[in-house]
């Protein structure tokens, strides 16, 4: 039990979190929960997300980043199915909900950027390119002012307006800054030395900041579900959290089959797949729930949620799949299988071992 714990902690403590939370959320009064809720207020989470990325950059090498950046052709191939290729192929699923909630719901769930620290954190745990994560991160995220309303306007025939000037000052401050930083700190041989043996150790405090916004979310999803007039029914919901997993599940088998098609490097399929399939929290509940774009729609920010939960539930299984694939791999370029020994003729042994 202990060795299963060790080696899915990670896994046992999302369930666990988002269990807790959603009944916590559910069940305490809304003094005592908003209490709660303010320790994890939006500039702690900020703070928490800009630690993350900091962790993720500093034990980067800044090789990787500089290679991603002169063949920049897997970055834009996973920033095209995130920001056109997924929007596109869930317009019809979102068109088979059974509620005009989760029909916007799961359209802004799909609309909005990658997410900003899972998806370096769990191509780290696939150990994929993360070089490639940070920056589908910056792009997705420095250009959703533009794709998101466009893709919300022409799918949902309503007006959109992101506040492009804030959020590229929360692009500055929360992704860019904190990985500058850490590139930065890196010059420093004996810092970069520094991150280098603590790198398994400050990837685990990365996966623990994650743990930590993700529990503050369930905790917040509770009070919203016991706060509704009316609950959706189940087939409504069935539909949708399935629309959810299977829609992640395709953006990241597509991206995934195409790279290894193109003939991307191994480490940057992995990271294609997780960065072209995940999704950011906090830009699409701005969304649903703001009173001049989709408030008045009182489950539209549910679809976010669950594809949120579920991307990280799949992914989890998923990363340490990729992860011992690439192990498997490099153990087989350091021991290559040893071709059966040949006589001074050039031919086969048989009574020779191999």
């Amino acid at each position: 039990m202990s060795r299963f714990l060790l080696k899915h902690w990670f896994l046992v403590a999302l369930a666990t979190e988002i269990v807790v939370g959603l009944t916590l959320g559910a069940k305490l009064s809304p003094d005592a929960r908003d209490g709660v809720l303010s320790l994890l207020s939006d500039s702690i989470k900020t703070g928490i997300v800009v630690v993350v990325l900091f962790l993720m950059s500093v034990t980067l090498n800044g090789e990787r980043l500089k290679t991603a950046l002169v063949a920049p052709a897997p970055v834009l191939w996973a920033v095209f199915i995130n920001i056109i290729l997924l929007p596109l192929i869930a317009w019809p699923i979102a068109r088979l909900q059974l509620i005009e909630d989760f029909t916007v719901g799961l359209l802004i769930a799909v609309t909005v950027p990658c997410t900003m620290a899972t998806a370096s954190v769990w191509t780290r745990r696939a150990g994929g390119n993360d070089a490639i994560s940070l920056l589908v991160t910056v792009i997705t995220n420095g250009f959703c002012f533009v794709y998101t309303p466009f893709w919300l306007r022409w799918l949902t025939s309503s007006n959109v307006q992101l506040n492009a000037a804030e959020m590229a000052r929360n692009l500055a401050v929360v992704a860019l800054l904190p990985i500058a930083a850490g590139q930065l700190l890196r010059y420093s041989r004996r810092c970069a030395e520094v991150a280098d043996r603590w790198k398994s150790w400050l990837s685990n405090a990365a996966q623990i900041g994650v743990l930590v916004m993700i529990g503050g979310s369930a905790l917040n999803a509770g009070g919203q579900l016991v706060g509704q007039t009316s609950t959706p029914s189940t087939s409504a919901i069935a539909l949708v959290w399935g629309s959810c997993i299977a829609l992640h599940l395709g953006a990241l088998g597509i991206a995934l089959w195409s790279s290894r098609f193109f003939q991307f490097a191994p480490d940057d399929c992995s990271a294609i797949a997780i960065s072209a399939s995940q999704k950011t929290l906090p830009i699409g509940m701005l969304i649903a729930t703001s009173p001049v774009m989709y408030g008045h729609l009182e489950f539209a920010v549910f679809p976010m949620l669950m594809f949120h939960a579920s991307q990280l539930f799949l992914d989890t299984p998923i990363a340490d799949a990729f992860r011992r694939q690439h192990e498997a791999r490099r153990q087989l370029q350091e021991d290559p299988i040893k071709e059966p020994p040949t006589d001074t003729t050039g031919s086969v042994d048989p009574e020779a071992p191999y």
